[in-house]
């Protein structure tokens, strides 16, 4: 196995970049975000993936930059953030053929301070919104997420604040479970402070362990997506 943690260097380097958040410097330290970021990251979405397998046969990753790796220049045309480096360093391991931003994922991000692990869809584009809606018109899918919720929960992860503060049009704000139709995305979450899990091989266990918990959600989210 190739992955051995991820780089106490390369958090030394996201905490520079926060300071130096340029171009110019981005690019005189490329090398260190290469070896100390890129690298780890690449054997860390290789042997993921191929752990993944055991739960999701099916699951795409690819170690490269816009398939498993996000990029790290941020798209300030989108965003109200315009420095033109990302903070956080994302992976992601995706089910379906959609994009994989709208497909039932495996995801995690770190920063200098924390990382985060998760299951689900982080935010529903309209298309899938509707697909979302439509399919939570069932009681049994309502009631189904809604168990798997509750049980995740229990479990100790968190689950995102509904988008909308009312039901929308087309639900009776009387059945039950139907509060689930606040919803513009669905996952779970956990987040942990920097530590030592993180730095080596153990990670990939904590990880693995925790998409473990979340595969039900994971599964029922993508079965809502190839519902249409």
């Amino acid at each position: 196995m190739q992955f051995k943690g991820f780089s106490k260097k390369g958090i030394e380097f996201l905490k520079e970049l926060e300071l130096n958040n340029t171009k110019v410097w981005f690019e005189n330290h490329r090398s260190i975000w290469e070896k100390e970021i890129l690298l780890p990251n690449t054997y860390f979405v290789q042997e993921m993936g191929e752990t993944l397998q055991i739960l999701v046969p099916t699951i795409h990753f690819k170690p490269k930059v816009s398939a498993s790796l996000f990029r790290i220049y941020r798209d300030v045309r989108f965003s109200k953030d315009k420095t033109p480096m990302k903070s956080k360093i994302g992976l992601l391991f995706w089910q379906g053929q959609a994009h994989r931003m709208q497909s039932s994922s495996f995801y995690m991000h770190y920063s200098k301070d924390s990382y985060f692990i998760a299951s689900g869809i982080r935010a529903f584009k309209p298309p899938l919104l509707k697909t979302y809606r439509e399919y939570i018109k069932h009681k049994k899918h309502r009631d189904s997420l809604h168990v798997i919720l509750e049980e995740l929960k229990s479990k100790g992860y968190e689950i995102p604040e509904p988008k909308y503060k009312r039901i929308p049009q087309g639900f009776d704000k009387d059945e039950e479970n139907i509060y689930l139709a606040r919803y513009a995305a669905m996952f779970a979450f956990k987040e942990f402070e920097m530590d030592e899990v993180f730095f080596n091989e153990d990670i990939v266990d904590r990880a693995y362990k925790i998409y473990e918990d979340m595969s039900k959600l994971q599964t029922w989210v993508y079965e809502m997506s190839t519902s249409s």
